[in-house]
């Protein structure tokens, strides 16, 4: 309770600087003030735009989400458990990781085009690279002795991997969703920015061509809202797939 206190006194101490500042600071053309910014907001839903352009970023960014995340997962498993080929792509990914995803975008636009596809591959490949390290590093943290252990006792590679690795892992790979969901997004709206007439993006790129101020700051608070959504998806499903963390944590507030 007194957390959830704190952050409304926050949030209230935020807006209430936002506004004086609006009003005596600078000129409220450049940051808008709340009450303008609620007024484009609800502009913006009841005119039923926001579900529209908003429907577009959702698919968008959880599709990319989805396809990333399992390309990032296997992938890792599979360079986690064989050293070899590990060592034998790393030059490559090291190449193609330390590109600025966002400079894919032209690229990604000349082969792609600039339908919702575009968008699609690109936001997979921002959540690819960051799921692939975690879930790599997860599987290489595996105690090796527990594994020889098992392996002399007659376990398969599958047993091992469904119920040693695999479960061991599973907080890399949701330490890695968590932080690829924001990037998610932002490769999503930065590919509707830049090539769209519909989405998020398009809304807060449309809303700057027009020097409505108020515009702007009403699609980053739908930005905004969403991430949080997401975020709470994801940080749901890691309750859900991984319960004795969240019994532990239980026995660690009691205490």
């Amino acid at each position: 309770m007194k957390l959830f206190l704190g952050r409304a006194l926050l949030i209230v101490a935020v807006l209430v600087v936002w506004d004086v500042s609006a009003r005596t600071v600078t000129d409220e053309f450049f940051i808008s003030r709340p009450e303008l910014v609620a007024v484009k907001f609800l502009e913006l839903v009841t005119s039923g735009r926001l579900f529209y352009h908003g429907w577009i970023t959702v698919l968008e960014t959880v599709a990319g989400f989805l396809t990333g995340a399992a390309a990032g997962i296997l992938v890792g498993l599979l360079l986690g458990r064989n050293e070899g080929l590990a060592r034998l792509v790393d030059p490559l990914l090291t190449a193609v990781n330390s590109l600025p995803k966002v400079a894919l975008a032209p690229l990604f636009i000349m082969w792609f085009g600039i339908d919702l596809g575009m968008k699609i591959i690109l936001t997979a490949t921002i959540v690819f690279f960051l799921v692939f390290a975690n879930t790599y590093n997860g599987v290489r943290s595996v105690d090796v002795q527990l594994l020889e252990i098992l392996r002399l006792m007659g376990a398969r590679e599958r047993d091992l991997i469904a119920k040693v690795i695999v479960p061991s892992a599973l907080q890399w790979v949701f330490a890695g969703l968590q932080l690829s969901v924001p990037y998610a997004l932002i490769g999503a709206v930065i590919g509707e920015i830049m090539a769209a007439n519909r989405g998020l993006g398009f809304l807060l790129q449309d809303a700057a061509g027009q020097l409505d101020t108020g515009g702007v700051f009403a699609a980053l608070f739908a930005i905004v809202l969403l991430a949080l959504l997401l975020q709470a998806v994801v940080r749901g499903t890691e309750r859900w797939l991984t319960p004795w963390k969240v019994d532990g944590e239980r026995r660690e507030a009691a205490a």
